[in-house]
Protein backbone atom coordinates (compact mmCIF):
# COMPACT_ATOMS: atom_id res chain seq x y z
CA UNK A 1 0.00 0.00 0.00
CA UNK A 2 1.21 3.49 -0.87
CA UNK A 3 0.61 6.59 1.22
CA UNK A 4 -1.08 9.67 -0.23
CA UNK A 5 2.33 11.35 -0.54
CA UNK A 6 3.56 8.50 -2.73
CA UNK A 7 0.70 8.52 -5.23
CA UNK A 8 1.65 9.16 -8.87
CA UNK A 9 -0.47 10.45 -11.72
CA UNK A 10 -2.74 7.79 -13.14
CA UNK A 11 -2.34 9.33 -16.60
CA UNK A 12 1.40 8.59 -16.41
CA UNK A 13 0.62 4.94 -17.15
CA UNK A 14 -0.36 5.92 -20.69
CA UNK A 15 3.05 7.59 -21.11
CA UNK A 16 4.77 4.57 -19.50
CA UNK A 17 3.33 2.03 -21.92
CA UNK A 18 3.80 4.32 -24.93
CA UNK A 19 7.47 5.05 -24.11
CA UNK A 20 9.37 4.78 -20.83
CA UNK A 21 11.72 7.59 -21.85
CA UNK A 22 8.80 9.92 -22.60
CA UNK A 23 7.32 9.03 -19.22
CA UNK A 24 10.55 9.90 -17.39
CA UNK A 25 11.03 13.15 -19.31
CA UNK A 26 7.57 14.26 -18.18
CA UNK A 27 7.26 12.78 -14.69
CA UNK A 28 10.90 12.79 -13.54
CA UNK A 29 12.46 15.74 -15.38
CA UNK A 30 9.27 17.82 -15.54
CA UNK A 31 9.49 18.49 -19.28
CA UNK A 32 6.55 18.96 -21.61
CA UNK A 33 6.02 19.82 -25.25
CA UNK A 34 2.98 20.64 -27.34
CA UNK A 35 2.20 19.53 -30.86
CA UNK A 36 -0.98 19.18 -32.90
CA UNK A 37 -1.86 15.87 -31.25
CA UNK A 38 -1.48 17.05 -27.64
CA UNK A 39 -3.33 20.31 -28.42
CA UNK A 40 -6.26 18.40 -29.93
CA UNK A 41 -6.31 16.04 -26.96
CA UNK A 42 -6.31 18.94 -24.49
CA UNK A 43 -9.25 20.59 -26.28
CA UNK A 44 -11.24 17.35 -26.19
CA UNK A 45 -10.64 16.87 -22.46
CA UNK A 46 -11.57 20.49 -21.73
CA UNK A 47 -14.89 20.01 -23.53
CA UNK A 48 -15.57 16.85 -21.54
CA UNK A 49 -14.79 18.48 -18.20
CA UNK A 50 -16.64 21.74 -19.00
CA UNK A 51 -19.89 19.79 -19.36
CA UNK A 52 -22.11 19.44 -16.26
CA UNK A 53 -20.42 17.23 -13.67
CA UNK A 54 -23.53 15.09 -13.27
CA UNK A 55 -26.17 14.28 -15.86
CA UNK A 56 -28.55 11.60 -17.04
CA UNK A 57 -28.16 9.72 -20.30
CA UNK A 58 -31.02 7.34 -20.84
CA UNK A 59 -31.20 5.20 -17.71
CA UNK A 60 -27.57 5.89 -16.76
CA UNK A 61 -26.11 8.49 -14.42
CA UNK A 62 -23.08 10.24 -15.94
CA UNK A 63 -20.38 11.66 -13.62
CA UNK A 64 -17.57 13.78 -15.06
CA UNK A 65 -14.31 14.68 -13.37
CA UNK A 66 -14.61 12.00 -10.69
CA UNK A 67 -11.47 11.82 -8.53
CA UNK A 68 -9.88 8.37 -8.44
CA UNK A 69 -7.30 6.82 -6.15
CA UNK A 70 -5.69 3.44 -5.53
CA UNK A 71 -3.42 2.95 -2.53
CA UNK A 72 -2.57 -0.52 -3.84
CA UNK A 73 -1.30 0.72 -7.20
CA UNK A 74 -0.04 4.05 -5.86
CA UNK A 75 -2.03 6.08 -8.39
CA UNK A 76 -4.43 9.02 -8.35
CA UNK A 77 -6.17 11.00 -11.05
CA UNK A 78 -9.42 12.28 -12.50
CA UNK A 79 -11.71 10.20 -14.70
CA UNK A 80 -13.13 11.79 -17.83
CA UNK A 81 -16.47 10.03 -17.36
CA UNK A 82 -17.83 7.31 -15.12
CA UNK A 83 -21.27 6.05 -16.05
CA UNK A 84 -23.43 4.31 -13.49
CA UNK A 85 -25.89 1.91 -15.09
CA UNK A 86 -28.97 0.64 -13.21
CA UNK A 87 -28.69 -2.91 -11.91
CA UNK A 88 -30.74 -5.41 -9.98
CA UNK A 89 -30.91 -5.24 -6.21
CA UNK A 90 -29.04 -8.54 -5.93
CA UNK A 91 -26.28 -7.66 -8.43
CA UNK A 92 -22.99 -8.21 -6.56
CA UNK A 93 -21.17 -5.75 -8.84
CA UNK A 94 -23.60 -2.89 -8.18
CA UNK A 95 -23.22 -0.08 -5.65
CA UNK A 96 -25.47 2.47 -3.99
CA UNK A 97 -25.31 6.13 -5.06
CA UNK A 98 -25.92 9.01 -2.64
CA UNK A 99 -29.38 10.48 -3.17
CA UNK A 100 -30.32 7.82 -5.71
CA UNK A 101 -32.58 4.84 -5.25
CA UNK A 102 -31.59 1.39 -6.41
CA UNK A 103 -28.25 -0.17 -7.29
CA UNK A 104 -25.79 0.97 -9.98
CA UNK A 105 -22.91 -0.60 -11.89
CA UNK A 106 -19.86 1.67 -12.61
CA UNK A 107 -18.49 1.89 -16.15
CA UNK A 108 -15.44 4.15 -16.84
CA UNK A 109 -15.13 5.96 -20.19
CA UNK A 110 -11.84 7.57 -21.25
CA UNK A 111 -11.76 10.11 -24.11
CA UNK A 112 -8.94 10.11 -26.69
CA UNK A 113 -8.48 12.43 -29.66
CA UNK A 114 -7.33 9.94 -32.31
CA UNK A 115 -8.37 6.44 -33.23
CA UNK A 116 -7.82 2.94 -31.74
CA UNK A 117 -4.13 2.03 -31.53
CA UNK A 118 -2.12 -1.16 -31.84
CA UNK A 119 -0.31 -0.58 -28.53
CA UNK A 120 -2.02 -1.02 -25.16
CA UNK A 121 -1.32 2.41 -23.62
CA UNK A 122 -4.93 3.64 -23.77
CA UNK A 123 -6.34 0.33 -22.53
CA UNK A 124 -3.90 0.25 -19.60
CA UNK A 125 -4.93 3.78 -18.55
CA UNK A 126 -8.60 2.80 -18.72
CA UNK A 127 -7.95 -0.41 -16.78
CA UNK A 128 -6.19 1.58 -14.04
CA UNK A 129 -9.32 3.70 -13.71
CA UNK A 130 -11.38 0.54 -13.34
CA UNK A 131 -9.03 -0.79 -10.66
CA UNK A 132 -9.28 2.51 -8.77
CA UNK A 133 -13.07 2.32 -8.88
CA UNK A 134 -12.98 -1.26 -7.63
CA UNK A 135 -10.85 -0.27 -4.65
CA UNK A 136 -12.85 2.87 -3.85
CA UNK A 137 -16.30 1.34 -4.22
CA UNK A 138 -15.42 -2.19 -3.08
CA UNK A 139 -16.93 -3.75 -6.15
CA UNK A 140 -15.97 -5.29 -9.50
CA UNK A 141 -15.57 -3.31 -12.73
CA UNK A 142 -15.38 -5.84 -15.56
CA UNK A 143 -15.41 -3.40 -18.49
CA UNK A 144 -15.10 0.17 -19.69
CA UNK A 145 -14.87 2.06 -22.97
CA UNK A 146 -12.52 4.32 -24.93
CA UNK A 147 -14.17 7.10 -26.95
CA UNK A 148 -12.03 8.14 -29.93
CA UNK A 149 -12.62 11.61 -31.36
CA UNK A 150 -11.37 10.82 -34.85
CA UNK A 151 -13.93 8.09 -35.46
CA UNK A 152 -16.56 9.55 -33.07
CA UNK A 153 -17.47 6.27 -31.44
CA UNK A 154 -16.64 4.06 -28.50
CA UNK A 155 -14.47 0.99 -28.33
CA UNK A 156 -15.54 -1.34 -25.53
CA UNK A 157 -12.71 -2.81 -23.46
CA UNK A 158 -12.89 -5.92 -21.29
CA UNK A 159 -10.78 -5.49 -18.15
CA UNK A 160 -9.63 -9.09 -18.27
CA UNK A 161 -6.88 -10.82 -16.28
CA UNK A 162 -4.19 -10.15 -18.89
CA UNK A 163 -4.92 -6.42 -19.08
CA UNK A 164 -5.11 -6.15 -15.29
CA UNK A 165 -1.74 -7.87 -14.92
CA UNK A 166 -0.18 -5.57 -17.52
CA UNK A 167 -1.62 -2.54 -15.76
CA UNK A 168 -0.24 -3.62 -12.39
CA UNK A 169 3.21 -4.22 -13.92
CA UNK A 170 3.12 -0.78 -15.54
CA UNK A 171 2.25 0.83 -12.20
CA UNK A 172 5.16 -0.92 -10.49
CA UNK A 173 7.53 0.10 -13.28
CA UNK A 174 6.31 3.71 -13.07
CA UNK A 175 7.15 3.83 -9.37
CA UNK A 176 10.58 2.28 -10.07
CA UNK A 177 11.42 4.91 -12.68
CA UNK A 178 10.27 7.84 -10.52
CA UNK A 179 12.02 6.48 -7.41
CA UNK A 180 15.29 5.98 -9.31
CA UNK A 181 15.09 9.45 -10.86
CA UNK A 182 16.76 8.15 -14.02
CA UNK A 183 15.61 8.66 -17.60
CA UNK A 184 15.92 5.53 -19.78
CA UNK A 185 17.76 5.71 -23.09
CA UNK A 186 15.73 6.23 -26.23
CA UNK A 187 14.49 3.33 -28.33
CA UNK A 188 13.74 5.03 -31.67
CA UNK A 189 10.72 3.73 -33.56
CA UNK A 190 7.57 4.76 -35.42
CA UNK A 191 6.07 6.06 -32.15
CA UNK A 192 8.67 8.85 -32.09
CA UNK A 193 7.03 10.61 -35.05
CA UNK A 194 3.94 11.58 -33.02
CA UNK A 195 5.77 12.41 -29.77
CA UNK A 196 5.58 16.05 -28.68
CA UNK A 197 8.93 15.68 -26.89
CA UNK A 198 10.88 14.52 -29.95
CA UNK A 199 13.03 17.68 -30.12
CA UNK A 200 13.84 17.41 -26.40
CA UNK A 201 14.38 13.65 -26.45
CA UNK A 202 16.52 13.55 -29.64
CA UNK A 203 15.94 9.78 -29.90
CA UNK A 204 18.41 9.04 -32.71
CA UNK A 205 21.28 10.94 -31.05
CA UNK A 206 20.53 9.50 -27.61
CA UNK A 207 20.32 5.95 -28.93
CA UNK A 208 23.57 6.42 -30.88
CA UNK A 209 25.33 7.65 -27.75
CA UNK A 210 24.04 4.62 -25.89
CA UNK A 211 25.30 2.26 -28.58
CA UNK A 212 28.71 3.94 -28.53
CA UNK A 213 29.04 3.66 -24.74
CA UNK A 214 27.99 -0.01 -24.84
CA UNK A 215 30.56 -0.66 -27.61
CA UNK A 216 33.33 0.93 -25.54
CA UNK A 217 32.31 -1.07 -22.47
CA UNK A 218 32.36 -4.33 -24.44
CA UNK A 219 35.77 -3.42 -25.88
CA UNK A 220 37.13 -2.72 -22.39
CA UNK A 221 35.88 -6.06 -21.07
CA UNK A 222 37.35 -7.93 -24.04
CA UNK A 223 40.71 -6.22 -23.47
CA UNK A 224 40.65 -7.21 -19.81
CA UNK A 225 39.88 -10.83 -20.69
CA UNK A 226 42.67 -10.90 -23.28
CA UNK A 227 45.38 -9.41 -21.04
CA UNK A 228 44.17 -10.53 -17.62
CA UNK A 229 42.46 -8.48 -14.92
CA UNK A 230 44.38 -5.94 -12.82
CA UNK A 231 44.04 -8.33 -9.86
CA UNK A 232 45.63 -11.17 -11.83
CA UNK A 233 48.53 -8.95 -12.90
CA UNK A 234 49.18 -7.91 -9.31
CA UNK A 235 49.68 -11.54 -8.30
Amino acid sequence: MYSDDELLALSALQHMVFCERQCALIHVEGLWGENRFTAEGSRMHRRVHEAPRSATRGDARVCRGLRLKSARLGLAGIADVVEFHPAGENDSRAVALPGRRGRWRPFPVEYKRGRPKAHAADRVQLCAQGLCLEEMLETEVPAGALFYGRIRRRTDVRLDAELRSRTERAARRLHEIVAAGLTPRASPGPHCRSCSLRDVCRPEATAAAGRASRYLERARKEAVRATGSPEEKAT
